[in-house]
């Protein structure tokens, strides 16, 4: 048999969405099509549609420290963080991710369904800041979980602000719910903070709503920094594919829009 060059590799640790518009079938389907390979360890079960999330089920502690263990043949490149269900769960992603030193870290801060059911508590928010943040190579919150997870700041450059100051290393920022008002409404802005600087990027807006648009985003974005993007450009791609996806995406009956990420590929320029 031949052997093929192997995979930039991914660990995702999130929840499972049964309708695989999010989560972690999400989350695999994104690092395929961006030319990764996934390794998957959920961090809770859900009951949910493509209309919100009925309840959550978190996993236990130990079964996911045990689950990365065994995925020991791997060389992980990047690792992409999800929905974080309770804090027995954060305490064993930051582990894990402390396992890997060097190797990015990509999260996607879960804290509320697309549907409007709450995914987090302040308290899970308050650890997340203080335990996990610092280790973060980028993050990629929407505006209205940008303003939940920021301490300080009245617009986006100082909520940001206040992020990387506590050692996240990068933000960046999506539009496409709660779009900033000096935006033309027929586009969505992302924005990249870093110490550096920022820089932003405009798409056009596509009519509907998305399941799943953060998650192909993050999950595209780490598998393109697996791959050895540098980090804007990583971004850029992330981005190129999640809206091709989003536009080539189907709707089940009257509920929210799915993702196509498979047939998209990698389109890259």
């Amino acid at each position: 048999m031949t052997k093929h060059e192997s995979p930039p590799v991914v660990l995702v640790l999130a929840g499972h969405d049964p309708t695989g518009g999010a989560g972690l079938i999400a989350d695999r389907e994104a690092v395929t099509a961006c030319g990764g390979w996934a390794l998957t360890v959920p961090t809770a079960l859900t009951v949910q549609s493509c209309r919100d999330v009925r309840r959550v089920m978190p996993v236990e502690a130990e079964w996911i420290r045990e689950m990365v263990g065994a995925l020991d043949e791997f060389a992980i490149a990047a690792i992409k963080v999800g929905l974080l269900p309770s804090p027995a769960v954060l305490d064993a992603v930051v582990e894990v991710v402390q396992r890997y030193p060097g190797v990015p870290l990509v999260v996607d801060p879960v804290l509320k369904a697309g549907g409007g059911s709450e995914l987090s508590t302040a308290g899970l928010v308050a650890a997340f800041r203080e335990r996990l943040l610092p280790l973060v190579d980028i993050l990629t919150p929407n505006r209205l979980e940008l303003a939940r997870l920021a301490d300080a700041g009245q617009d986006d450059a100082g909520r940001v602000r206040s992020l990387l100051a506590r050692g996240c290393g990068a933000v960046l920022v999506t539009g496409t719910d709660d779009p900033d008002p000096d935006v033309p409404a027929d586009r969505v802005q992302q924005r990249l903070f870093t110490i550096e600087g920022s820089q932003s990027w405009q798409w056009p807006r596509l009519p509907g709503r998305y399941h799943g648009s953060g998650c192909t985003l993050a999950a595209a974005l780490a598998a393109r920094l697996a791959a050895g993007d540098a980090l804007p450009l990583a971004c850029e791609r992330a981005q190129r594919h999640t809206w091709q996806a989003l536009a080539e995406g189907w709707q089940p009956g009257s509920a929210q829009w799915l993702p196509q990420r498979l047939t998209v590929g990698c389109r890259f320029p």
